[in-house]
């Protein structure tokens, strides 16, 4: 296994190189280890996997019962949730299927929710029912007053959205895939068979190309001739509350879908905190991921009429990330058999959801172009340490402290994280490269104290590390 972020890249030509290391990347890089024969790089511009989008949204496994029936997202959203939730499962990524309700607070809106049951149907999701208001204040006691009914999706799930990247990165790289980091494609070109892709690192070769660079997936598919969508930054802004507010909400609350996405929720999360956003904010900055005052003035308002109680709750963090809106209905994913290429654009928030089911389809494109994928051989699991709330830690288990103390030992109390998890984190197939790539592997520093208490030790055990 190779994991580099420095130095100059192979000379020699791979036979499939996937630029990109979000989850769909890692995603389409796990998928092509099932061909152990293929010689595949998986490249990144940043120091870690998962450090654009994937690691900034709102950490929902879909159903994609409001997808556009027919489309490709509503296919591959489809199939993905049903395999991620058996590779959640098989890998240890905790997952808890909480439901979500669509809350509607006009005549208008509450018209709306059987369309969107029928819409529900005709993409095979056939669970929804409309509630009235007397049943939804029964599920959500805490939830603001005025609302008329809401759609129960009994189906919507939440998810670590970091541990999934990791596990695909991690199981892709244990079966022989290079990942290159630090290696921003400044430039790509084709001649003879061979694409030739620039970095600062120098250039890197490879007969097939997939384009999963997100954000930059237009960019990639211009210095190739294509000119088939324009990626618009669309800021989300969220604000994250303490565990203390986890009993005021059971269940994801949307409001009615529009046209620039499904709107503000307020949803728990599989750490335990309440999520209240995401704002939705068409940029041309595809580096804007400050969060602003009024942005987060906005999300308050919002706020104080989903859940008025919220407001009281302290708030952990706040953050903000950047999709990739094409202004499509669907997924922008070709295959240009002539030049060995398969772009993968417009991959928006249901990005995380389908991601298997896009590294599939995207495989099977490959091989239309022509290349020989060689016999089939699934990896060996991975099995990821449990970051969920609701599960064990390993400070909670005797026999695991009893055979390591170390996992006895706290470091990080807010988040309960021991020594032996940050021992294992840095000592991973994949370490973390900066105290923000420890934290998403562990927690730590993201309690509510936000490292104050911690912080130091914290540092002193990387750097330590780092020598």
């Amino acid at each position: 296994m190779t994991v580099t972020a420095s130095g100059p890249l192979p000379s020699r030509p791979y036979d499939v190189a996937v630029v990109g290391a979000g989850v769909v990347g890692c995603a389409i890089a796990r998928r092509l280890a099932h061909h152990p024969a293929l010689r595949v790089a998986l490249v990144e511009a940043q120091d870690d996997v998962g450090q654009g989008t994937s690691k900034a949204n709102t950490a929902i496994l879909h159903t994609g019962f409001d997808a556009v029936p027919g489309s490709l997202e509503a296919r591959l959203v489809r199939e993905g949730a049903r395999e991620l939730a058996a590779y959640a499962a098989e890998s240890g990524i905790p997952v808890e299927r909480v439901g979500a309700l669509l809350v509607a607070w006009d005549e208008e809106q509450l018209a709306t929710l059987p369309r969107l049951a029928e819409k529900a149907g005709r993409n095979e999701y056939h669970d929804t029912r409309v509630l009235g208001p007397a049943d939804l204040y029964a599920r959500e006691p805490h939830l603001g007053p005025g609302a008329l009914g809401a759609l129960h999706v009994p189906g919507e799930s939440i998810i670590c959205p970091w541990t999934t990247t990791l596990a695909y990165a991690t199981q892709a790289v244990l079966s022989g895939v290079d990942l290159h980091l630090d290696s921003p494609v400044t430039h790509a070109g084709h001649a003879d068979g061979v694409h030739r892709l620039n970095t600062p690192r120098g250039p890197l070769y490879a007969r097939r190309l997939v384009n999963a660079a997100g954000l930059h997936a237009d960019t990639l598919d211009r210095s190739l001739g294509h000119d088939d969508f324009t990626v618009t930054p669309r800021r989300g802004q969220l604000v994250v509350h303490d565990k203390f507010a986890r009993a005021l909400v059971r269940h994801i609350l949307l409001p009615v879908p529009t046209a620039l996405g499904k709107g503000v929720l307020v949803a728990p999360t599989v750490h335990g905190n309440v999520l209240l956003g995401p704002t939705a904010e068409d940029l041309d900055d595809k580096r804007a991921t400050d969060s602003t005052a009024e942005g987060l003035r906005a999300l308050r308002e919002q706020g104080r009429r989903i859940l008025p109680a919220l407001l009281e709750e302290e708030v952990t963090a706040v953050y903000a990330g950047l999709r990739a809106a094409t202004g499509h209905d669907d997924y922008r994913i070709a295959a240009h058999p002539d030049q060995g290429y398969v772009t993968v654009g417009g991959i928006r928030s249901t990005g995380l959801t389908a991601s298997l089911a896009i590294a599939a389809h995207v495989t099977a494109l490959l091989a239309g172009t022509g290349l020989d994928l060689g016999p089939h051989r699934p990896p060996a699991p991975v099995r990821m340490p449990s970051l969920g709330e609701a599960f064990p830690r390993p400070h909670q288990r005797p026999g695991l402290v009893a055979a390591d103390p170390e996992y006895g030992t706290l470091v990080c109390h807010c988040e309960r994280v021991s020594r032996g998890e940050i021992r294992d984190a840095l000592a991973g197939p994949i370490p973390p490269r900066s105290l923000d790539g420890l934290r998403r592997r562990t927690r730590v520093r993201s309690g509510r104290c936000q490292g104050f208490y911690c912080g130091a030790a914290v540092r002193e055990l990387f750097e330590e590390d780092q020598k």
